[in-house]
């Protein structure tokens, strides 16, 4: 693979947009040649998107998303991910979806990690916290990386199945890596947070975008609760709970008056999409009827009789514009699930009901709200995996929900249907869509990479 197979793969895939910064100075440019250039690098707008941004297209690949004015047969992106289709556009002039977003920030990522040690001005602690920060946004991405174009993660193939190339360089002369392993990713991914640990940020409650302690803590234990090391991210995310100063928000009181993200009360660790997607009517009707969540995230047509296909959609400006902007990254109550969850499959079920009613009891009106209780492991993991759900539907994390659950045969066969009813695709038990193909853009400058079955 030559050089220009790299540039390709740079411009083409991850220079998706116009930077404040440049590595040269055409035209006015600003180079980056002291700290404060680098720290302010991290505050560019592309880094605080979500995945799947503006409005969370990600989501569309998962069973909580209804779509029925898509056209037969599908042609947008966006329709071509809700129907799992095996490439969702194959113009090559456009950068790949989901693929070219990871990738852009991975490079602004490693533009600062390979030149803030060279920056003027500052002190080396904070170079170390900025390349603390580097580290850490990094792992997120790769992360998302590995879920979406690896298969899921299994102890027994990680060393062997291939997930996607760990580009640690932004300088368009050096060759692609081939594709990594799994194991060597997450490895990877790991490593770099516990070294970025000791420096990050005691505190990020003024910018939720960037990292802190906490914020690694809770990276960590996403990382290792999909990876099914559940006590690695139980301990984790109690750590993230215990160093954070994000609490949860309570849906019995007053709400944001403000939709800025990078301060809301519950964020750990933010990344902003907007709230607009069709929510099925088979997940609408899992809420119980004191459930405060639907009418306080959910727009009705129907009168909250889930009766309409297209009448009900996730749309919290609608009905609370302080909830405008959707969290992907980490937050206060997906930490409290990841330890209920992982506690109840260890059978500690005091510390799973404990947490789980950590959520609810702000979720459901206090009326009427009784807390859950069973002495069943099965029961218990059951309704955690509910409330997640019902906590975190369209933040990106469903569609690697489905795939976890699939590998423990607990995911049934997925249908789409158009406008009249028909099935227009069928996502079964253990399917290989469950692993999202390597996009055709790439394969085109990198035809020695391996495609996905």
């Amino acid at each position: 693979m030559n050089q220009y197979k790299y540039i390709a793969f740079l411009c083409c895939l991850v220079l998706t947009g116009c930077d404040k910064y440049l590595d040269v100075t055409p035209k006015g440019k600003t180079l980056l040649t002291t700290v404060a250039d680098y720290d302010q690098w991290l505050n560019d707008e592309q880094l605080v998107y979500g995945l799947g941004e503006p409005e969370g297209s990600f989501d569309y690949l998962s069973d909580n998303v209804d779509y029925p004015s898509i056209a037969n047969p599908p042609a947008s992106p966006t329709e071509l991910t809700y129907v799992w289709a095996d490439q969702y556009s194959t113009d090559l002039s456009v950068s790949p979806l989901f693929w070219g977003f990871h990738y852009a920030n991975i490079n602004k990522y490693n533009t600062l990690l390979l030149g803030i040690d060279n920056a003027t001005g500052g002190t080396d602690d904070q170079r170390k916290s900025l390349k603390a920060e580097a580290l850490l946004g990094r792992a997120l991405e790769y992360f998302y990386l590995v879920n979406e174009y690896g298969k899921e993660y299994d102890s027994a193939t990680a060393a062997t199945d291939l997930a996607v190339p760990f580009v640690t360089s932004n300088d368009v002369s050096q060759v692609v890596p081939a594709r990594s392993t799994i194991a060597a990713i997450y490895k990877n991914i790991i490593s770099d947070i516990n070294t970025a640990l000791p420096n990050l940020p005691l505190d990020n409650s003024t910018d939720r975008y960037r990292g802190s302690q906490a914020a690694g803590y809770s990276v960590l234990a996403r990382i290792y609760f999909y990876a099914g090391d559940y006590a690695d991210a139980e301990t984790n995310a109690k750590l993230a709970l215990q160093t954070t100063r994000a609490t949860m928000m309570d849906f019995n009181g007053a709400l944001p008056t403000t939709s800025l993200l990078s301060t809301q009360q519950d964020v750990i660790y933010g990344r902003l999409i907007l709230g607009y997607i069709t929510a099925s009517l088979d997940f609408m009707r899992s809420f119980a009827s004191n459930d405060l969540r639907p009418r306080k995230l959910y727009y009705s047509g129907d009168g909250y009789s889930y009766t309409v296909r297209g009448a009900t959609y996730f749309v919290p400006a609608l009905v609370n514009p302080g909830l405008e902007y959707v969290n992907t990254g980490t937050s206060v109550q997906e930490m409290e699930l990841i330890v209920a969850e992982c506690a109840a499959r260890s059978n500690d079920l005091s510390t799973a009901l404990q947490q789980l009613d950590g959520v609810r009891k702000y979720r459901f009106a206090t009326a009427s709200y009784v807390p859950y209780q069973s002495a069943e492991q099965d029961s218990v993991l059951q309704q955690v995996l509910l409330e997640r759900n019902h906590e975190l539907p369209f933040c990106a994390l469903r569609w690697f929900d489905m795939r976890r659950l699939d590998k423990e045969n607990r995911m049934d066969t997925v249908y789409r249907y158009d406008a009249q009813g028909n099935v227009i695709a069928t996502l079964p038990p253990h399917s290989n869509r469950y692993t999202l193909e390597i996009p055709v853009q790439v394969l085109k400058y990198n035809p020695d990479m391996s495609q996905n079955p």
